[in-house]
Parts: structure tokens; sequence; C-alpha cells
């Protein structure tokens, strides 16, 4: 069991355990209220339909007790609640479990990494594990890549990865990456390019507008070029020029 901010006042662990009506939440809810919008009534409500009722019990406990045991815990279950604890800005706790899955759960990280990559990036926290992904995603972009949650991974995560110019990885295979991203982003996209409308290919331009920036074209043969980016000129001629 770890003890965290011990200064905090007993008083906030017998009130936990009150039966009595006590706002128990106010401090957990209070940052997810102010990024609330009011409807019409004025009343903001809150979806917490992905915290469970053990994780939300655990987040309670710490934070009128400072207290958090690992004891019982599995690996997948410390990792959501971390992404939990940073979701309600819980630096303290975030940060405690960040670092012990990186220096005790290592293999557990390796063996789900796409799950791990693209949750990290989802939520846009756990910035210390994030590096650790992409230290290991540079050398072995495959992992993510050729992964079944490819196409699902949030647009940060995806230009994290092509940006790197140590990116052990052909450009041409980065940029087939990318338009096979963009077209699974886009579900009412055509399998057979030779129907694609200007629209469609539009909607492809738009979606890929902060990807296609870090192609390196200039690294793509000229063989791959005729082959593989040309039938996707109308999304690069505006910017790169005519093809």
């Amino acid at each position: 069991m770890v003890e965290f901010f011990k200064n905090l006042s007993n008083d906030y662990l017998e009130l936990l355990n009150d039966n009595e009506d006590f706002n128990k939440t106010v401090f957990i809810l209070r940052n997810e209220l102010t990024n609330t919008n009011p409807d019409i009534n004025n009343i903001k409500t809150i979806n917490l339909n992905h915290v469970s009722i053990k994780q939300f019990e655990i987040i309670i406990k710490y934070i009128y007790g400072g207290i958090f045991s690992l004891d019982g815990l599995d690996v997948s279950f410390i990792f959501e609640i971390m992404l939990v604890a940073y979701e309600f800005f819980l630096e303290e706790l975030g940060k405690f479990l960040e670092t012990f899955l990186i220096e005790k759960k290592a293999s557990w990280l390796r063996l789900h990494f796409a799950h791990i990559y693209k949750s990290c990036f989802q939520k846009n926290k756990a910035k210390r594990l994030q590096n650790w992904c992409k230290d290991i995603v540079v050398i072995n972009p495959e992992k993510v890549l050729d992964s079944e949650d490819f196409v699902s991974i949030p647009e940060n995560a995806l230009i994290s990865l092509i940006e790197r110019d140590d990116l052990k990885m052909d450009e041409i295979k980065i940029w087939n990456y990318i338009i096979k991203w963009g077209i699974a982003k886009n579900p009412g996209l055509s399998s057979n390019l030779k129907e694609w409308s200007p629209e469609n290919f539009m909607t492809l331009k738009i979606t890929l507008q902060n990807c296609l920036p870090h192609i390196r074209y200039f690294q793509i043969s000229a063989d791959d070029i005729i082959n593989n980016v040309k039938p996707y000129k109308q999304i690069l001629e505006k910017i790169y020029g005519p093809i």
C-alpha cells in the first residue's frame, strides 16, 4: 500500500465511511464539470460509463484518504485506472502508476503494445509512457502499423510515429499505411479507386491534411510514385505541385 499526501486529514476517511448524504464526488467531478457545457435547463451531465464501480471506489478512497494499494489488482486494471487517474487530473497517482508499469511490468506492456500505444495517445496523457512507446515503435513500427488496432489509433499517435526521422521503415510503406488509415476513417469511400468522385478525394485530403506534410516524398522511388502516389494526386497537387 502506498500513502500519498500524508498530511491529509483523517476526517476525510471518516466522512467517506459515514452513512449521511455527503457529496462524496465533489473533488473528482469538479474538473469534469468545468469542461462540460450545460443543457437548456442549465444542468451539466457527466458520462462516466467507461469508469467501473471498482475503479470509482478506488479513486474515491485515494482522494479521501491518500492511499492506494496494488494488492490483488491485475496489470490491465492498473493500466486502466492510471488512465482514469489522469482523466480526473490526479497527476500524482497517474505518475506513480505509470512509473510502476514501465519499471515493473514492461513485459506486459510489450505484449499489449498496440492497445497501450493507442490508449495513451487517445487520452493524450501518460507522457512518459508515450515516450516509452515511441522509443520502441521507431525501431519496430510494425508493432503498431500491422496491428488490428492500427486504423483506430488517434491522429496524434500516427503523427508522432511518421514524423520521426529515425523511423525504420521505407517511406513508400509509410505512405501506404497513411492512405489505409485515412480511408478507414471514412467508411463511405469505395475500395475501388476508379469509382471515386472529386468529393471523395477531397474527403480523404481533409482527413490526412495533418499527416501528408510529414511524408518524405524525395525518399520515394519514381516507380513507387507512379504506382502508389500518383493515383491519389488529387489530394496532393495543390500542396506539392503536379505529380
